[in-house]
This record gives C-alpha cells, structure tokens and sequence, in this order.
C-alpha cells in the first residue's frame, strides 16, 4: 500500500474508507475512556473543547450531501458558522452516545460534497486535536498518513495547507516522505501534517530552518 502512495498512485475509495473507518473505531475507544475533566479540556482546534471537538468529529461522520447544503445555506455559507454550529450541537450529548452513534459510523460511508480522503484527513487531524491536549498517543498507519499529505500538500481548500508551506521543504523522518523546495521542515509525518493544517503546536516536534517560517505564517 505504501509502495503505491510512493509510486503517485492514488489510493481508492474502498481502501481510504477503510482507514476512516478504523480511525472511528479507534477515537470512539478513546471516546469511552475520558473523565468528566478530560472532555472539557481545550483542544487543538481553536475555541473548542474535548467535547465540542468530538461533536465536529460526529457531525461530519453523520453529515450528507443534502443536509451539508442546507445546513451551510443556514449558515450563510460561511463555514466557519456552519463547523461551530454542528459541533456544539452535538457536543451537549452525552459522552456515551458520542461514542455509540460514532461507532455506528464504522461502516457507513455517507459523508458531504468533497473527496473522500478529506474525510480521512477530518478523523486523523481532530484526533489528533483531541488526544494531543490530553497526553495521549496514537499511531495511525503510515499509508493513510501518506495519503493525507500527498492531498493537503497541494490544496488551499479550507484548510489553506499549500499557501502555508509554499517556500519549504518538508520531510519526513519516520516514512519516506519529501515534499517542497526551500529551508527544510523534518519530523514526524503526522507532525508535519498537523503543521500543515495550521496546528502550531505541533512545530515544537519539528526542526529545520523552515520551522521559523511555518511559526510566523497563519
């Protein structure tokens, strides 16, 4: 699989949602497992707690073409309003049912108008923003991480990661993984992929002259 990703060969839709699936299989065990205290804690994805996290982790997992664009429309198509709407939403259920209705996600595979790795990188990145705050590790497959850099590296779609590391070299330390021209970024590739989606925390694992670019950009 990861010979493939090397190779520039894209990975297919039934292959992606099997990452995704296994990814929601696993935040919703990490899901059973918080306190009270953990759930409040500040996430990494500014403004939200644990648990309004969980509810953006939820709300994309349910969501559906018609209902994405009617709820966007409600919104004003701003998306920001919309991702904070379905997430608070959902963050007043009770931790229970975050985990069984996401565990009822771990075999569908509706999900809104846009690719479906965005969906692999949306599991990956927040649970990340979850689990990072509270100390906790992860290891996603090298594969899926792959996937999601080789998408991201060259998208501004909502997550603006092409304009935020244009100008440096990024590589990998764990995979085979280069992306980029200019001072160079190396570490982890879900490190760089975190940095990627503007997640500054994430720059204190990384080292190279680039890091003090990627610290200044937004």
């Amino acid at each position: 699989m990861l010979e493939r990703e090397r190779l520039g060969i894209a990975m297919k839709s039934e292959e992606i949602w099997k990452y995704i699936h296994s990814e929601r299989a696993d935040m919703a065990t990490t899901w059973a497992t918080l306190t009270n205290d953990q759930w409040a804690t500040s996430s990494w994805c500014g403004g939200w707690t644990v648990k309004d996290t969980a509810g953006h982790v939820l709300s994309a997992a349910e969501q559906t073409p018609m209902n994405f664009i009617k709820e966007m429309a409600m919104a004003g198509f701003k998306f920001n309003v919309f991702a904070d709407r379905g997430a608070r939403k959902l963050s007043v259920l009770s931790p229970e049912e975050l985990v069984r209705r996401l565990r009822a996600r771990t075999t569908t595979t509706n999900h809104p108008p846009a690719p479906v790795i965005a969906m692999l990188g949306e599991i990956v990145v927040h649970g990340e923003d979850i689990r990072r705050p509270l100390g906790l590790t992860h290891a996603t497959p090298e594969a899926a991480l792959v996937a999601i850099a080789d998408n991201w590296k060259n998208s501004n779609v909502l997550i603006g990661a092409k304009k935020r590391v244009t100008g440096v070299k990024l590589r990998a330390t764990d995979v085979n993984w280069v992306h980029g021209e200019g001072p160079e970024v190396s570490g982890p590739l879900i490190s760089l992929i975190l940095a990627m989606g503007g997640r500054k925390r994430a720059l204190v694992d990384l080292t190279g002259e680039g890091v003090a670019i990627l610290t200044a950009r937004d």
